[in-house]
């Protein structure tokens, strides 16, 4: 098998070939992002291994189709940046990654919430700068608060242990309600209007849909509680941006941490420290001090980089071998959120 690596970084490199000492498969390594322009860098691929931020889109598919690429790896959980009926169209199988590490992402998000309440991103800057001062660094206990988590897979199930350790109150909303998870977690599943209402905290863990894209727009957040805090480790596009900006300035939002952004291509996982930023959104919710942003790096530990890249090729093996796919992903109808 001939695999042609897009979105690559040298951590990739470094593990996806120690990996593929089991397998023994042929990487053409690039660092630029799949999109409709440069497929011809699969040319002779029998797969192509993407991440977030490559677009495999109705014209980019139909171009790999014509080269005969095989099959479509996403080394990630998230999906909504292949078009899957266009890959069924053209029988490319599309497989991910769908739990490279829950703790890590899971971890990351209690991080963000603990640096947001007691603003430890404030005082590493003072401290550096012999300012001792505790004015304006005043937080709050997590223990007794209400965090409500949407969405209830993997990740999700990870953090609500470690909130329900905080001694915290858990409400969720997933599509796809577990009672019998509710009941051994010890928390209650409720309407989206409910967990909008009631959560101190708020941290999203839904995929990205048609249904849930924008789904954190300015009518969500009139409906939230003052002063909420939010958390965003998924995906970019699950919040509006200038909606998020206008719940900062009126105050409604009390925090917010965010791990990705919904024009992220553009400034993630590069160094652009030498250039203007062009983005005025993004400056625009850089300058809020109660605004954390990283750059989609919740995954980022050993031990995911490790499962990403096993898994990944086992996924491109099965496929070799004429075996079942255990992680394809397929074209499914919508359900709504309500």
């Amino acid at each position: 098998m001939k695999i042609t690596f897009f979105g690559t970084q040298p951590y990739d490199r470094e593990s996806f070939d120690r990996a593929n000492e089991r397998y023994g498969f042929e990487f053409n390594y690039h660092r630029s992002h799949l999109n409709g322009n440069n497929t011809s860098l699969a040319q002779g691929a029998d797969a192509v291994c993407i991440f977030v931020n490559d677009t495999a889109d109705a014209a980019t598919i139909r171009s790999l189709a014509a080269m005969d690429v095989k099959l479509i790896a996403l080394r990630c959980a998230g999906f909504n940046n292949v078009d899957l009926k266009a890959a069924a169209e053209y029988g490319i199988p599309v497989v991910r990654v769908p739990a490279y590490s829950p703790h890590a992402v899971a971890e990351y998000a209690v991080m963000l919430m603990l640096t947001l309440n007691r603003k430890v991103h404030r005082a590493y800057w003072r401290t550096r700068d012999g300012n001792f001062s505790l004015h304006g660094l005043l937080g709050f206990d997590m223990y007794g608060k209400t965090a409500g988590i949407v969405g209830t897979g993997k990740i999700a199930r990870e953090l609500i242990r470690i909130l329900k350790g905080f001694g915290m109150e858990v409400l969720a909303y997933d599509i796809y309600p577990d009672p019998e998870y509710a009941v051994r977690a010890q928390i209650e599943y409720v309407s989206l209007d409910e967990l909008y209402r009631r959560s101190d905290i708020i941290s999203l863990h839904c995929p990205l849909t048609d249904a849930t894209r924008y789904m954190i727009d300015g009518a969500a957040i009139g409906r939230m509680k003052p002063g909420v805090m939010l958390i965003n480790t998924g995906r970019g596009q699950l919040i509006h941006t200038e909606a998020l900006i206008e719940g900062l300035k009126e105050k409604k939002i009390g925090a917010a941490g965010l791990d990705v952004y919904e024009e992220e291509a553009a400034y993630f996982y590069e160094d652009t420290s030498d250039r203007i930023m062009d983005d005025d959104v993004l400056a625009r919710l850089l300058s809020f001090n109660n605004v954390v942003m990283t750059s989609h790096q919740g995954f980022f530990t050993r031990e995911a980089l490790d499962n990403i890249a096993h898994t990944t090729l086992q996924n491109i093996n099965d496929f070799a071998v004429h075996r079942e796919l255990r992680n394809e992903v397929r074209a499914e109808p919508e359900k709504t959120m309500n």
